[in-house]
């Protein structure tokens, strides 16, 4: 299996919201940019944009737990948008799901 990329564009910060719009499979071989603008991206409540991530692996997972702790520890939330079915499993079964807040879209944050 071929790498995907894993496009992040960064959307601003919107209500008090960091807005960060992921493209492609959040990986191992693909989540050092992603920490990076995780880092840069305290101060707010954080918003991750899911609607286009296919799926994520225990890498991922673990980078994705990473925000969550560096975000709580600031006392601000990590909302995980759009995020699939797949997604969504991956992180129950990794027991990792009550983490997180979820919006079925981007506009549910208003």
């Amino acid at each position: 299996m071929r790498d995907e990329a894993l496009r992040i564009e960064d959307l601003g910060v919107q209500d008090n919201k960091r807005v960060l719009r992921l493209s492609g499979p959040l990986t191992l071989s693909t989540l050092f940019e992603f920490q990076t603008l995780v880092r840069a991206a305290s101060g707010a409540n954080l918003v991750l944009d899911f609607t286009q991530v296919p799926y994520v692996d225990s890498a991922g997972v673990g980078a994705l737990v990473g925000a969550y702790v560096r975000h709580q520890r600031d006392g601000h939330s990590l909302i995980l948008a759009g995020a699939n079915e797949r997604v969504r499993n991956t992180l129950k079964v990794t027991r990792v799901q009550d983490f997180f807040q979820y919006a079925e879209s981007l506009p549910q944050l208003a």
